[in-house]
């Protein structure tokens, strides 16, 4: 099944995935502060799913806001939540390996759990030069992604709310993985774990420079949340990385 069947069979349940425990105390705010201060500039998203780092980046001061999905039911539910709580982000339907020329370029660019629906390395770099071509010159891109080191057979994620499986495939660019979040029902996914040099050859064959992974951390409202030991598993074997580069 392709990335844009599973996406749209997931379509709105994929908000949910936000209140999970791993989402709502490591990821989220860790990204947010990944990229930082965006008050005046533009930024391009994607992989937007149902848009919930465009709106948030809009919010946050962002001039303008493109986000783009391959999936054509999670635009759908994007552009509804557009239209509940107008912010102006604009969304439309694309495949970022095969991506329509955009007529200007922005100074952020956002790529979520993207690189690893490509099914090859010429594709990831497909898709890494359709990024390169979105940004500015000294523009910057933040992905985040499964961890290239994340060990199947150590400590799980399961008590943050998602379970990872090896399906026993493998790919070009790494083992084939099934990812499930668990809500009411569970909502599964099946892509794949790049290795760290598929990543950063593509992104460098792209044109990016100063490649620089950088770990999640439990934010404040996380450790008052749970008790230390609750995030013990997250720590010996963090489940995702955060990767940022320049054009």
């Amino acid at each position: 099944m392709s990335a844009q069947q599973q996406y749209d069979e997931i379509g709105e349940a994929y908000e949910g995935f936000k209140a999970l425990p791993l989402e709502q105390y490591v990821v989220v705010p860790s990204f947010l502060a990944l990229v930082g201060d965006v008050r005046g500039k533009s930024v391009i998203d994607l992989a937007s799913g149902t848009g919930f780092y465009s709106r948030e980046f809009r919010r946050r001061g962002a001039a303008e806001v493109l986000g783009i999905d391959i999936s054509g039911e999670m635009i759908a539910v994007a552009e509804q939540l557009e239209e509940a709580d107008p912010l102006g982000v604009r969304y439309e339907v694309g495949d970022v390996a095969e991506l329509r020329p955009i007529a200007r370029r922005f100074d952020i660019a956002l790529a979520v759990q993207l690189l690893n629906y490509a099914e090859d390395i010429a594709t990831t770099e497909r898709m890494c030069r359709a990024l390169h071509r979105g940004l500015k010159p000294g523009g910057e891109l933040f992905l985040l992604n499964q961890s290239p080191d994340f060990r199947f057979d150590g400590p799980t994620p399961e008590r943050y709310g998602f379970r990872s499986e090896l399906t026993g495939v493998e790919v070009e660019t790494g083992p084939q993985v099934r990812t499930t979040a668990l809500l009411d029902p569970p909502v599964s996914f099946i892509a794949n774990r790049p290795r760290r040099d598929v990543y950063e050859k593509c992104l460098q064959a792209a044109g990016f420079s100063e490649l620089t992974w950088v770990p999640l951390t439990v934010s404040e409202a996380g450790e008052r949340a749970f008790e230390a030991e609750f995030w013990s598993d997250f720590h010996a074997n963090p489940p995702l990385e955060m990767l940022r580069c320049r054009a």
